[in-house]
């Protein structure tokens, strides 16, 4: 992914995932992708309940099972979860069949670690299986099989925080640049983004609680 909003030919590619939310409604859609890892997770969790925000994970299967307490947590404190497979594939380095199973590898052990008792209410937002493929690519074959089962979610601002060119105010920048009604924003719970992150997510969640934006989730 080289650009902050992706083409009208990428959408197009994909027609039936959600690449962005209701334009006429003032929200915004946080988005964390790769995680859980304690490098990073237990401050995006610190800074988002500092401003009262919640967000959708879309979470590693290998991370589920290195990390559960984690991945418990972000459940506990009211967040939702999607599928981003169980290794971090990219699609088209694999075989349709490879790539499905591992995506429902993934699934196990997200619903394996699920909490018994209810989590605290969500924001209003749309539910149902959510899956997000790593580098934002699926071969055809792949989309058409996992359209029946999820619900797949795509991006309308991604922001570019796992990139070596980037630098935190870059981050930010992108956000305040390019955020708007029902934008779906994506960040990642990595190593490659958390030092720009500890500076440019609070700058960013301060920003658009100040241009009235709802935090909303999946």
């Amino acid at each position: 992914m080289i650009i902050e909003q992706p083409a009208k030919w990428l959408r197009w590619l994909y027609p039936h995932a959600t690449w962005r939310m209701d334009p006429s409604e003032r929200a915004v859609y946080l988005t964390f992708d790769d995680g859980p890892i304690p490098e990073s997770t237990p401050f995006l969790l610190e800074t988002l309940r500092r401003y009262g925000a919640r967000a959708t994970f879309f979470v590693v299967g290998d991370n589920v099972r290195k990390h559960p307490d984690l991945y418990q947590q972000l459940l506990a404190e009211g967040h939702s979860v999607g599928n981003h497979t169980y290794h971090h594939l990219g699609s088209f380095k694999h075989w349709t069949a490879t790539y499905i199973i591992d995506t429902f590898k993934c699934q196990q052990a997200i619903e394996k670690l699920a909490p018994t008792q209810p989590t605290p209410p969500l924001p209003r937002g749309e539910g149902g299986l959510l899956f997000r493929p790593p580098h934002g690519w699926l071969r055809h074959s792949v989309y058409y099989w996992l359209s029946k089962e999820f619900r797949i979610v795509m991006w309308d601002l991604v922001t570019r925080d796992y990139s070596k060119w980037l630098t935190a105010d870059d981050v930010f920048e992108n956000v305040r640049r390019y955020a708007r009604n029902g934008s779906i924003i994506t960040f990642h719970d990595s190593l490659k983004s958390i030092d720009k992150l500890r500076t440019a997510l609070p700058r960013s969640l301060e920003w658009l609680k100040e241009q009235g934006y709802e935090f909303r989730t999946f």
